[in-house]
């Protein structure tokens, strides 16, 4: 579908709710929901995607982008059932891996599904003990982040984040491609930067990003 309002109709239709109950489960006010369908609101963001994308029963990338399918593999009849629903294990924290699109520049997730860590090392790494469903975690492939991202690393996103908050890596979507990017503002507004330098920084129009999450960490999965 091509814009967030003709999706949100879709998977409105799919859910069998209204508007006023979306508002409701979501916990958001009523005009609000009414932008998302009016054409008023162009992407849904942090929480509010998160949120919309759960009670609706559609994936988050999906209703973000309009990219891949959308309804989740355990809502397509004879696939495999989904992870969400079945308890980590004593000690551990289970991570949902973000469904995204993919396409063929870098900083595009990959889909895994679920992976759980021990609270130790989410404590060490993190500091903290994350709210289910905050922390998601993405791979990445290609060239635009190299050498701070190579193929395959595997990047957490703080969901939480959905505005900018200083210079730092983002989770962002820009003109329907969902990336791992550095924002940094700079005199004349907000540049995506790779870090790659034959890359180049660009400018975007306001509106066209939107921010999906702020990435915190990443580990690499390279050989020897």
């Amino acid at each position: 579908m091509s814009t967030l309002s003709d999706r949100l109709t879709l998977a409105l239709e799919h859910a069998k709710t209204t508007q006023g109950q979306l508002a409701r489960d979501v916990g958001v006010t009523a005009p609000s929901v009414h932008n998302w369908f009016s054409g008023k609101a162009k992407f849904l963001r942090g929480a509010n995607l998160l949120a919309a994308a759960r009670t609706l029963g559609v994936n988050e990338s999906w209703l973000a982008t309009g990219s891949g399918a959308m309804l989740p593999t355990a809502s397509i009849p004879g696939s495999r059932p989904a992870d969400q629903g079945i308890a980590a294990s004593p000690g551990y924290v289970r991570f949902t891996l973000l469904d995204a699109a993919t396409s063929a520049t870098y900083d595009t997730p990959e889909v895994m599904r679920t992976i759980e860590v021990a609270e130790w090392e989410v404590r060490r790494k993190l500091g903290f003990l994350p709210q289910p469903e905050r922390i998601k975690i993405i791979t990445g492939r290609g060239p635009s982040m190299r050498p701070k991202l190579e193929d395959g690393d595997v990047v957490w996103i703080d969901t939480s984040c959905d505005r900018f908050d200083g210079d730092d890596y983002y989770l962002i979507n820009v003109s329907g491609e969902t990336q791992v990017k550095m924002l940094q503002k700079r005199g004349d507004g907000l540049h995506v930067v790779s870090a790659n330098a034959e890359f180049p920084a660009y400018r975007p129009e306001p509106g066209d990003v939107s921010i999906l999450g702020k990435a915190l960490i990443h580990a690499g999965l390279r050989k020897f």
